[in-house]
């Protein structure tokens, strides 16, 4: 599974000349997508032909694409599909999807072909003055790394990576809470796809049939007395080719095997574009009590005998909740009470 709640790291060089629709080759790239995201067999004199340019310039843009980590299946005589349709991002797709909100992220909606972390995008943008409510979404995030310095398992142009910032009238220390809320948005997103059955796991991962599906992760700056600006890393696997995912640790899902269907990339990123901000609106205004009920309600581990692990050792509890700040809380065999805070832990249900 994807590795998502990525810390943000350095943006790859060059990556703002890769505006999606913006760059000769990636206009050329972008078409070649489109017509290998039927999983039919296309020639490279075919492809040439329909776009207007030679097969070498074919070849190249094909090989860059599996350079990047896309799984084209390449056979003499036969030319090159891939082995699982896919939608290509494209600005004016999501606007669309976003109806009447589309007006709010026009101006502040970035697509890259490529980035180290659509976040690290995001946060060097800070100081700039259409920060608040920016989105940046890329195809590719070759180095993006998750929680605890592990790698994060993409498959590049089938997964959403997503980034949004917000300015918080708040302290950084009245953002504690604003992961969950923010998870809790994914899963609505997710279920307004029409995924059912979806739950939250403390702290930032988002599960389907105990899988994960989803995870998330905030960033923020800010001085100690307030306000703050805040950078929220989204990763949801949209498909994993086979071969990427034996690199993963743990169960995991993704949306072509829950729906057995295209993933419709541009429109789930509406859907967490319009959540998300739904949901920082409220949080600014009223904190995390107003979530804390909706999202224990959707905790899987709720009421469960659980382990949490952590590198200096595990213990063991019952899930009775999160208190208003986020944290864990837990009962242990002795009846008490322990409330969890640190984000290294990991949950696992107790064998």
């Amino acid at each position: 599974m994807a590795r998502w709640c990525a810390h943000f790291f350095t943006l790859g060089e060059g990556a703002f000349s890769n505006l999606l629709n913006s760059h000769p080759m990636l206009s050329t790239r972008q078409q070649i997508l489109k017509r290998l995201g039927d999983t039919r067999f296309h020639s490279g004199t075919d492809l040439g032909a329909a776009l207007g340019v030679s097969r070498a310039a074919i070849c190249k843009a094909i090989q860059s694409l599996a350079d990047a980590g896309l799984p084209v299946e390449s056979v003499p005589g036969r030319g090159y599909r891939l082995p699982v349709a896919l939608e290509p991002l494209d600005r004016r797709v999501i606007l669309k999807h976003l109806g009447t909100a589309a007006d709010g992220f026009r101006d502040r909606l970035t697509l890259l072909e490529e980035a180290d972390s659509t976040s690290r995008v995001l946060l060097a943008r800070v100081a700039d003055a259409d920060f608040h409510g920016s989105v940046c979404v890329a195809e590719s995030q070759p180095r993006g790394r998750g929680r605890r310095g592990r790698a994060w398992v993409t498959t590049p142009y089938h997964n959403l990576m997503l980034s949004m910032g917000w300015r918080f009238s708040g302290a950084p220390a009245a953002m504690t809470g604003l992961s969950l809320a923010a998870g809790l948005a994914i899963l609505e997103a997710l279920e307004d796809y029409g995924v059912r059955e979806g739950g939250l796991k403390w702290p930032n991962d988002i599960l389907w049939d105990g899988r994960k599906l989803a995870g998330l992760l905030v960033d923020l700056q800010g001085e100690a007395s307030g306000p703050c600006a805040v950078v929220l890393g989204v990763g949801i696997n949209g498909y994993l080719d086979p071969r990427a995912a034996r690199a993963i640790d743990q169960p995991w899902v993704d949306l072509h095997t829950i729906t057995g269907r295209t993933v419709q990339r541009n429109r789930i990123a509406a859907l967490v574009m319009a959540r998300l901000r739904a949901v920082f609106t409220r949080f600014d205004r009223e904190g995390f009590a107003p979530f804390r009920a909706d999202w224990e309600r959707r905790h899987v581990f709720q009421g469960r005998r659980v382990r949490l692990l952590a590198e200096g050792g595990s213990r063991t509890g019952t899930v009775i909740g999160i208190d208003g700040q986020g944290a864990l809380r837990l009962r242990d065999a002795q009846g008490r009470e322990q409330t969890v805070f640190s984000g290294d832990l990991s949950l696992r249900p107790e064998s």
